[in-house]
């Protein structure tokens, strides 16, 4: 499964692990207790409440979640970048975040780089990743 953790389409995820299981409508019917048009409408949805979600990842035994927490890494961090510039820059404490990457993670900007559509510069500086880990990652991979 190809993820865009920066535009999440969960309905789409969804659908595409369903294909991938190969699990039936009427499977994810009975299980929701709702009709083919309402699983159907899922696939379309852009979000999901977390009951339903919850749901979703005990059906295909799949950690949807995961998709957000990935976001949340990459995007979150770059915010805390810049506030702790901000902080430098009035003189305050620096307040340090350890960065977890998860293989996901480590997968997607492998790829970007991989795929010629970031370059090693550009990934550093977007999600500021260290240049050295990144350059680890893409030994490994």
């Amino acid at each position: 499964m190809d993820i865009d953790f920066k535009e999440i389409h969960i309905g789409n995820y969804i659908k595409e692990q369903m294909e991938q299981k190969e699990i039936s409508i009427e499977r994810a019917c009975n299980f929701f207790k709702t009709g083919e048009k309402e699983v159907v409408r899922m696939y379309g949805n852009k979000s999901i409440d977390t009951d339903s979600l919850l749901k979703w990842c005990k059906l295909l035994e799949y950690d949807f979640f995961r998709i957000y927490v990935t976001h949340l890494l990459l995007y979150d961090g770059i915010s805390h970048t810049k506030n702790n510039k901000k902080i430098r820059e009035s003189g305050e404490k620096i307040i340090f975040r350890k960065n977890i990457y998860t293989k996901e993670i480590k997968e997607f900007l492998v790829g970007l780089v991989a795929s010629n559509q970031k370059t090693v510069s550009q990934i550093t500086d977007e999600y500021n990743i260290p240049r050295t880990t990144l350059y680890k990652w893409l030994r490994k991979h």
